[in-house]
C-alpha cells in the first residue's frame, strides 16, 4: 500500500467540519453560503488531489501517512483505492453544486452548517474500508436530516423506524461475521442481516416509504443530498458482495430489479414533482444494483459506471426540480405550467439530465447502461429486455413531466424567472461532465473495470474457483471493454 505526499484524505475531512464550525458562527445566511461554497470547493480540490495522486502511484490501495490508527499499530482508517477514487470528487462536487444553486430566498431554509457536516461524514464513509468504522459511520449519516425533520416540526416517525431498522440490522449481520466461524462458514443469518440491510437504506420494495416521506417533508436539497451519492450500494460493495454467496446476489437481484420495474410505474402517475422525482431514482439505483449483484466483471463495470451517472444525472435533475420550485413553489404534475418561455436553459437541463439518467446515446449514462444490460444478459438471460422496459418506462415518465412543466400553456409571472448567475455555473458544470462523460467515456470506463476486477478477486479469494465470477474469464472481458 502507498502513502501520499501530501494528507489529502485527512484535508478533504477536517476541511468541512472546521468549516462547519466556521458557518454555524455566522448570523448572515447570505455570508454562511459565501463561507460554504468556500469549504465545499476546498474539499472538492482536496478529493481531486487524492484522485490524482493515486492514479500517479499506480497502487491498488494508498492511504495518508499521518493516520493516527496505524501509527498506534491498528490498520489505517482512510483507504483509497479504484472503487473509491472518483466517488470522493463526485460526492464533493454534488455539494459544491448544490450550495451554488441556492438562490437567496432559499438560504434560510437550508443549514449550510449541517450540510457540511454531512460532506464530511460522506466523505470518510467513501474511504473507508473497515467494516465496523463503515457501520458507525453509515449510522451517523443518518441523524442530520432526522434533525433538520425535527427541528422544523415535520414528521419523522417512518424515516426513524426504517434508520434504525438499518442500523440495528448492520450491527447484527456485522456482529455475526465477526464472532462466526471462519470463513466460507458463515451463518445464512449475518449475510441475510447485512443484505437486508442493504435494502432497507437503498429503498428497495417493500422498504421504500421512508424515501418518499423523505422527499416530502424535508427540504429538497438534504433529501437529494441523502440519496443521491447511494451510499447502500456503497455498503453492499464493502459490507455484502465480499461475503455472500450466490443465492444473496441473486435474491437482491430479483428485488432491485422488481423495484426499478414498479418504481418506474409509480413514476408515470404521479402528480406530484418530489414524488416523481423520488420514484424515478429509485428505479435508476435499483438498476444499478441489479448490476453489482452479477459479480461479473463486465456487469460490475456497467453497474459502477451507472453508479457515476445515475449520481450526476439524477442530482442535476433533482437541482433543476429544485431551481424551478423556488420559482414558483412545489409543483403538481395535474396540470400545463408552461415555464419553458420564461426558463429555457431550465427546460434544456431537465431534457439533458433526465435523459442522461436512462443512458440516452452521447450522455455519460450511455456506456454503463450498454455494459449493465451485457453483463447482466450473460448472467440472467431475461434481465436484459427487463432493463431495457425499465429504461422505456423512466424515458415516457421524464418526457410526460417536462410536457407538464415546460409546455402546454402560457404562464404569466410578474417578476423575472430567468436563471442567476451561480445557478448558470451550476448548471453548465453540470452539462459539460454530463456530455463530457459521454463523448469521451474510455478513462471512466477503464477506471471502473479496474475496480471491477479488484471485487471479482476479492470474492475468488474467498469463494474459491466455484465463485459465480467464474462465468467471465477477466481476458475475454478485457476484449470486450
Amino acid at each position: 500500500m502507498m502513502t501520499f505526499h501530501v494528507p489529502w484524505l485527512e484535508l478533504m475531512i477536517i476541511v468541512p467540519l472546521l468549516g462547519a464550525l466556521l458557518v454555524r458562527a455566522l448570523s448572515d445566511p447570505d455570508l454562511a453560503r459565501r463561507a460554504s461554497l468556500i469549504v465545499c470547493s476546498l474539499a472538492l480540490l482536496c478529493a481531486i488531489g487524492a484522485w490524482a495522486e493515486f492514479g500517479a502511484l499506480g497502487s491498488p490501495e494508498a492511504r495518508d501517512g499521518w493516520d493516527i490508527a496505524e501509527q498506534l499499530g491498528g490498520q489505517p482508517l482512510l483507504v483509497i483505492d479504484a472503487l473509491s477514487a472518483p466517488l470522493l470528487p463526485m460526492a464533493s462536487l454534488l455539494y459544491l453544486l448544490t450550495v451554488l444553486a441556492t438562490l437567496r430566498t432559499k438560504v434560510r431554509r437550508l443549514s449550510f452548517a449541517a450540510d457540511l457536516i454531512n460532506l464530511a461524514i460522506l466523505l470518510a464513509t467513501l474511504s473507508c474500508k473497515q467494516p465496523w468504522v463503515i457501520i458507525g459511520l453509515l449510522a451517523a449519516g443518518t441523524v442530520p436530516p432526522w434533525v433538520e425533520l425535527h427541528v422544523h416540526r415535520k414528521p419523522t416517525r417512518i424515516y426513524m423506524l426504517h434508520m434504525v431498522l438499518f442500523v440495528v440490522l448492520l450491527i447484527a449481520g456485522q456482529a455475526l461475521v465477526t464472532h462466526g466461524p471462519d470463513a466460507g462458514q458463515l451463518p445464512i443469518a449475518a449475510v441475510a442481516l447485512l443484505m437486508a440491510a442493504v435494502l432497507v437504506r437503498s429503498g428497495i420494495v417493500p422498504v421504500h416509504c421512508w424515501m418518499a416521506d423523505l422527499f416530502e417533508h424535508a427540504s429538497f436539497a438534504t433529501a437529494l443530498l441523502f440519496v443521491t451519492p447511494m451510499v447502500g450500494a456503497y455498503a453492499a460493495m464493502r459490507l455484502v458482495l465480499p461475503i455472500a454467496p450466490e443465492w444473496a446476489l441473486h435474491g437482491i437481484a430479483v428485488l432491485s430489479l422488481l423495484t426499478a420495474l414498479y418504481s418506474a410505474g409509480m413514476a408515470l402517475v404521479q402528480r406530484e414533482a418530489r414524488r416523481f422525482f423520488c420514484y424515478i431514482f429509485l428505479s435508476h439505483s435499483s438498476l444499478v444494483f441489479v448490476g453489482l449483484e452479477t459479480a461479473t466483471p463486465i456487469g460490475l463495470t456497467g453497474a459502477l459506471c451507472a453508479w457515476l451517472a445515475v449520481s450526476l444525472s439524477m442530482a442535476g435533475f433533482g437541482l433543476t426540480l429544485r431551481s424551478v420550485e423556488s420559482r414558483t413553489g412545489r409543483l403538481s404534475l395535474d396540470q400545463f405550467h408552461g415555464l419553458f418561455e420564461h426558463t429555457p436553459s431550465l427546460a434544456a437541463l431537465f431534457l439533458v439530465t433526465g435523459l442522461a439518467s436512462i443512458g440516452f446515446p452521447g450522455t455519460v449514462g450511455f456506456i454503463g447502461a450498454e455494459l449493465l444490460v451485457d453483463g447482466a444478459v450473460q448472467v440472467y438471460p431475461l434481465v436484459g429486455m427487463a432493463i431495457v422496459l425499465v429504461a422505456a418506462l423512466n424515458g415516457l415518465a421524464v418526457l410526460h413531466a417536462y410536457f407538464r412543466v415546460f409546455t402546454g400553456t402560457r404562464h404569466m409571472a410578474s417578476i423575472d424567472l430567468q436563471l442567476r448567475l451561480p445557478e448558470r455555473i451550476a448548471m453548465l458544470i453540470l452539462t459539460a461532465l454530463i456530455i463530457g462523460g459521454g463523448l469521451y467515456p474510455q478513462p471512466g470506463v477503464i477506471s471502473r473495470y479496474n475496480a471491477a476486477t479488484q471485487l471479482v478477486e476479492q470474492r475468488e479469494q474467498r469463494f474459491g474457483a466455484e465463485s459465480p465470477p467464474a462465468h467471465l474469464s477477466q481476458s475475454r472481458n478485457s476484449r470486450e471493454l
